[in-house]
């Protein structure tokens, strides 16, 4: 698998600056004052890129929502029990949770992997059982997970992307479950960047100030006990990482490899993002960042991927839902793109020289 995963890691193109070009100058020739439509020009120029074509339309849109346990729920990290999880996935199904509410607003199809609950979902309508293991370890004990289990994570990214290519999806979006995936999130964060645990850990769930001081001494314990190698993206998701984060960064390297552009959600999400870029910093051209997290150490994530998010409304809840609401912004950027008149098509006059 990771010889796989190394071919199709490189077969990431860097994006075509006569596209670039192009879309850039389409939007200048608009009906506007030159870069007055903002982050909107920078979105639109950046999809032509992506997907090779000068007037896209967007018409597919699915959201991947990753559910996995993760054993360092166990030290009191969360808010919330572990039972949580699979709870929220039967909600997910039924169509009850925020993400079907705003996935189903902007016209998104939600799709859920079981990657790695501690519980046995039947089959049904809406679900790939994609499970890895049953949860991660307690990262205080042993490895979150093994090299292998990391690889196999990722691996089930891979296939969601190539799912949505059979699809024909136009944007992709990502979204997790997990209780304890914020602890998980925050020792990637803290490996990958070198930046203290304290100043880039926070409240995940809703857990008190107490709590917190815990969760950021659990993370310490366990970065000190494995040691992750912060220049092997794969030690570092092995070691303290989530199922559902490795699904993640598996969809978001196929998806570049596919050239979908991916819209990524919140703080859990974008720690998948990460390990993505760590694996080819080319990827960081194929995704859109929804949106920055109340969660303190967002913004220092999107900082290394070198991506600014579309949208700040303080959430938090995960699953997709800031991914779901930044779609309807990016389908707007290709709407202005294509949909808008040139000064010549409305007789407008142009800036004087």
């Amino acid at each position: 698998m990771e010889k796989r995963l190394k071919t199709i890691l490189s077969s990431v193109q860097p994006l075509d600056e006569t596209l670039l070009s192009k879309a850039q100058a389409r939007l200048d020739s608009l009906t506007k004052p030159l870069g007055s439509l903002g982050q909107l020009e920078e979105i639109a120029k950046r999809y032509v890129a992506i997907v090779q074509n000068s007037m896209p339309k967007i018409s597919r849109k699915l959201i991947y929502t990753f559910a996995g346990d993760h054993g360092i729920v166990a030290a009191g990290v969360s808010a919330y029990p572990k039972e949580v999880t699979a709870q929220m996935v039967y909600n997910f199904l039924r169509g009850g949770a925020g993400i079907n509410v705003l996935g189903g607003h902007v016209g998104a199809e939600v799709i859920i992997i079981d990657i790695g609950v501690d519980h046995d979902f039947a089959p049904a309508a809406g679900i790939f059982l994609r499970k890895v293991a049953r949860g991660t370890q307690n990262m205080l004990q042993k490895p979150a997970m093994t090299r292998e289990q990391a690889l196999k994570s990722i691996a089930v990214g891979l296939e969601m992307a190539d799912h949505a290519q059979e699809q024909k999806a136009d944007l992709v979006g990502t979204g997790e479950m997990g209780i304890g995936n914020t602890t998980s999130s925050s020792a990637i964060l803290a490996c990958l960047t070198g930046l203290p645990v304290k100043q880039v850990t926070h409240r995940g769930t809703g857990i008190d100030e107490a709590a917190l001081i815990k969760k950021v001494e659990t993370i310490e314990r366990a970065l000190a006990l494995h040691h992750p190698d912060p220049h092997d993206p794969l030690d570092v998701l092995a070691k303290v990482g989530g199922f559902e984060i490795g699904g993640i960064a598996g969809l978001i390297i196929g998806c570049a490899a596919h050239r979908i552009p991916v819209v990524v959600d919140g703080f859990i999400s974008t720690a998948g993002a990460m390990i993505a870029v760590a694996l080819n910093s080319r990827v960081k051209d194929y995704l859109f960042a929804a949106h920055q997290s109340v969660e303190v150490g967002h913004r220092f994530m999107w900082e290394y991927i070198g991506q600014k998010p579309i949208l700040n409304l303080s959430m938090r809840l995960g699953e997709g839902t800031g991914a779901a609401l930044a779609m309807s912004i990016v389908e707007a950027a290709v709407k202005v793109l294509n949909e808008m008149a040139t000064f010549n098509e409305a007789g407008v006059s142009e800036k004087e020289k």
